[in-house]
């Protein structure tokens, strides 16, 4: 019997299964759709469609750097609990991607997602294993490639939930590590004011001059409130204007200054962070399950 886009994309509606999974077990079952989805459900693929609702807020964060150092990834993958990041089989699976990205260097998510593993699996074959080896949701979520050109990279990482990368011109391995290091604890927006957004100062600004005018006093004391205040926000959210963890002494621009660095970029991963999770009240679930 002939596979049809119609039957692929009936399959894969009644499923949620990938594209090239349902094409698969149709082939494999001669087009009988019942028969297809039987064999998703045995080998793990519809297994893992169902699954693919629920919301992975939880997972790994890891990073891997190059022998000479010059190159280093960070990814984020993803799980439902914090019980699943514990087992050998969801911290191998994360290994196996942190290998593979390193030694592909992707461009973006997307292109990693379109890669095969070094068993020839597909990423999308290989997710639904490790979600049918856990028993939950599972994403590969992000990627990030830093090259370091001429200069050095940092990293640190805090735990299991929070990695760091930085670029770093000049300065050397461990000044890049304490820099890293202060970025975790931080969570700056970027390195310097000249990267912060028209935007984000202007709708700053408002707020302040907003407060400052409940204050009642005059327009020429307002104006110096304010200058002050968007000083202080920029020290608060640019790395460079931040007191260094370390030494409060001295502020991470003023560290790198003297160590002859610059800063020329950093990417913090955080698991789980911009991930809306679902609120679940327990009494009305249950009571769905009753009346269902």
């Amino acid at each position: 019997m002939a596979i049809t886009a119609s039957l692929v994309k009936e399959l894969r509606e009644r499923t949620g299964a990938g594209m090239m999974d349902c094409k698969k077990a149709l082939t494999e079952t001669n087009g009988d759709m019942e028969a297809a989805i039987d064999l998703m459900r045995t080998t793990g693929a519809a297994k893992a469609a169902k699954k693919a609702g629920r919301v992975a807020s939880e997972g790994l964060v890891k990073f891997c750097i190059s022998d000479d150092k010059k190159t280093a990834i960070i990814l984020e993958v993803n799980s439902e609990t914090d019980f699943v990041t514990k087992g050998d089989d969801f911290i191998n699976f994360v290994n196996s991607l942190g290998d593979l990205a390193l030694k592909t260097k992707p461009a973006s998510i997307d292109e990693f997602l379109s890669q095969a593993l070094d068993n020839g699996n597909s990423m999308e074959k290989a997710r639904e294993e490790i979600v049918a080896k856990v028993g939950e949701n599972v994403e590969i979520r992000r990627v990030k490639t830093v090259e370091a050109g001429n200069g050095v990279i940092g990293a640190y990482k805090h735990g299991e939930r929070i990695a760091v990368l930085t670029v770093l011109d000049g300065g050397d391995e461990m000044l890049a590590k304490d820099i890293a290091m202060h970025v975790a604890a931080t969570r700056p927006e970027c390195v310097n004011e000249s990267e912060l957004s028209a935007d984000l100062l202007e709708r700053e600004k408002a707020i302040f001059v907003e407060q400052a005018r409940e204050s009642g006093k005059p327009d020429n004391i307002i104006e110096k409130m304010i200058v002050g205040r968007m000083k202080k926000f920029v020290s608060e959210v640019t790395l460079y204007g931040q007191s260094f963890v370390k030494n409060p002494d001295i502020t991470v621009g003023e560290l790198a200054k003297s160590s002859n660095a610059t800063v020329k970029s950093f990417i913090r991963f955080e698991v789980g962070e911009g991930i809306e999770k679902k609120e679940e009240n327990f009494a009305d679930e249950v009571m769905a399950q009753i009346q269902g």
